[in-house]
């Protein structure tokens, strides 16, 4: 049986990032950027950060036969992240995103091919084992209650970004219940609000807090909350100038869980986070600026 330090669960995606833009575009009207990327993104972020961290990644998922596919293969291969998990199909599986960035935000057109009805994530949770699941978005419903089984069985922690664009809230008994299945539950800011139904941050993280053991909230240039029980606590966020912020909380997560790992009390994990996080923001893409251990203890010992 294959031993991780963690089995990311999330699609890979084809980041096609446009910057420099004057305007955000409209509907009639034409906008020339002048910068332009395409790198690999989505889970990609998440798994490319924790492996520069020292973190041994175990990423199963599905690939097809066509070009954003064959980029991103080629790519985590070169960045040298374990392989035995991913799965290739002989047929397009294609997501991409078209990212339209600018320095302080950005937004996203995406497009995925229908995915195997049998997932290469549900499948690996049944041969491989690590020490803990990381789910790189709000997952809930068949799938993850059937995962949930051999998490269980192999006692593995469970951790859950809050990413969605379906507009859930914990009204929502699956989406509450997914929630108080884990153990590290990863959401921005903007997503805390959003499922608890209060424009009050602070109330959003306890409410959170009640379902879950471990409630870490991201919030930009604001830094980072963490509540385990009654308090909570902030790391200011690092300064930077952004050039893109494509996957920053991606890049967060991998900071903050390698620092969890390494048994670091909470507000350290949280100054980790922002320093992964931060630095992510000064090339395109969320994997397009190594950062490293080294980097990280450099930051922590100059600013705090």
């Amino acid at each position: 049986m294959s031993r991780y330090d963690i089995l990311l669960v999330g699609y890979y995606f084809a980041d096609l990032i446009f910057g420099g833009l004057p305007r955000f575009p409209e509907l009639g009207h034409e906008v020339v950027g002048t910068e332009f990327d395409m790198v690999p993104g989505g889970a990609c972020n998440s798994a490319v950060a924790m492996h520069r961290l020292g973190l041994k990644v175990g990423w199963p998922d599905d690939f097809g036969n066509d070009d954003f596919s064959r980029l991103v293969l080629a790519r985590m291969r070169a960045e040298g992240l374990d392989d035995a998990l991913f799965v290739q199909h002989p047929r397009p599986l294609r997501n991409i995103t078209v990212s339209v960035s600018y320095p302080q935000d950005r937004a996203f057109i995406t497009y995925c091919d229908p995915q195997p009805k049998v997932p290469a994530a549900l499948k690996a949770l049944a041969t491989a084992s690590a020490r803990a699941v990381c789910i790189a978005g709000l997952y809930y419903g068949p799938l993850f209650d059937a995962g949930l089984i051999p998490i269980r069985l192999k006692r593995m922690k469970l951790i859950m970004d809050g990413n969605s664009d379906r507009g859930e809230t914990l009204a929502d008994r699956a989406v509450k219940r997914a929630v108080q299945c884990v153990d590290l539950f990863l959401p921005n800011a903007l997503e805390a609000r959003r499922m608890t139904g209060t424009d009050d941050l602070m109330a959003a993280i306890r409410t959170l807090a009640k379902l879950c053991p471990l409630v870490v909230v991201k919030d930009g240039p604001a830094g980072a909350y963490a509540c385990a029980g009654a308090e909570i606590l902030h790391a200011p966020a690092i300064p930077v100038t952004p050039v893109d912020t494509t996957g920053a909380g991606d890049c967060f997560n991998a900071g903050f869980i390698k620092a969890w790992f390494d048994g670091r009390p909470l507000i350290e994990c949280l100054r980790w986070g922002n320093i992964v996080g931060g630095l992510s923001t000064l090339a395109r893409g969320g994997t397009g600026r190594v950062v490293t251990v080294t980097e990280v203890q450099k930051y922590l010992a100059e600013f705090h």
